[in-house]
């Protein structure tokens, strides 16, 4: 397990927030929670570095669409759930190496079912601080290819970050099983989607490519990505990609909240390019370094 971080002993009696804060051993949500009764939540991935919340606003906007989207009632406002991170992060003494997963579920029914009629108590907003690094280290990823499929939009849209994640957690435990880092998930046309649990780049010929955002989530750092590739003169789009495509690739890297960029050193046993990392992966991973803590919002 070198490439995921192991339990962190200063997470211990830290305080989070579920509608106020509490410390971390007793929170809990009730049994009547819409997490519990059906996954109906959405969430976020927040990180803190050197003082700073990284790309707050993005995903905040992305958790409060995702919650619209799900026909929430009394979704919080930005400023709420910002003053609910900050009371949380505060209460810690938290600034630095921290990762927040923020979930928002549409709350307490006052009995058991599926009807969102029966939530009469207004939204569960849960504050999850951990101090936690990147997800994945500094070698190459081995990813597989999953049988499992990506959700379709015609199923469900994968452009709502909902807490639903049995479609990528049967994808993990494929690659589990196969011994890799992660699965690459394909659409049902056949088409690469995203991994698991990131959103992925191939460069082909100095061009930088990236799936459709049909059957992916539209990721922030996906984003971002393509944002400083513009910036630096690097050609990018979006297309259709076979795993023909990611096989024969020059480059290929995953893009994520809690893993950066993470080069991929090889596919279904396939080396991609040397298995190295290229120069534009390089090149990209440096800017983003340079420029990811830059944005957001200050703690103090």
């Amino acid at each position: 397990m070198a490439k995921y971080n192991r339990p962190d002993n200063r997470n211990v009696g830290t305080q989070v927030w579920v509608n106020g804060l509490v410390i971390r051993e007793q929170a809990a949500v009730s049994v009547l929670d819409s997490s519990v009764q059906g996954g109906d939540a959405v969430w976020e991935g927040l990180r803190i570095r050197n003082g700073r919340i990284l790309q707050f606003h993005e995903h905040v906007n992305r958790l409060r669409d995702s919650a619209h989207a799900m026909a929430f009632a009394d979704i919080p406002s930005v400023e709420q759930v910002r003053d609910a991170v900050l009371q949380t992060l505060a209460a810690n003494a938290m600034r630095d190496g921290v990762h927040i997963r923020l979930t928002l579920t549409r709350g307490l029914k006052t009995t058991s079912g599926m009807d969102p009629r029966l939530n009469v108590h207004g939204p569960t907003l849960i504050v999850l601080p951990e101090y936690k690094g990147a997800v994945y280290g500094d070698d190459g990823l081995a990813l597989v290819s999953a049988c499992t499929r990506r959700n379709s939009p015609s199923c469900v849209d994968s452009k709502i970050h909902h807490a639903n994640l049995i479609n990528n957690i049967l994808a993990k435990i494929e690659a589990n099983l196969a011994g890799a880092d992660d699965a690459v998930m394909l659409d049902l046309n056949g088409f690469i989607a995203e991994t698991n649990a990131t959103n992925i780049f191939l460069v082909r010929g100095g061009v930088l490519i990236t799936p459709h955002a049909v059957a992916c989530l539209p990721g922030i750092t996906r984003a971002y990505v393509l944002e400083i590739a513009r910036e630096l003169g690097i050609p990018a789009r979006e297309d259709n990609l076979s795993l023909t495509e990611l096989y024969t690739a020059d480059e290929a890297f995953t893009t994520g909240t809690m893993g950066g960029l993470a080069h991929v050193e090889r596919v279904d046993g396939r080396l991609v390019g040397d298995g190295n990392q290229g120069p534009v992966t390089r090149q990209l991973k440096a800017a983003y370094a340079d420029r990811i803590e830059l944005t957001g919002i200050p703690i103090d």
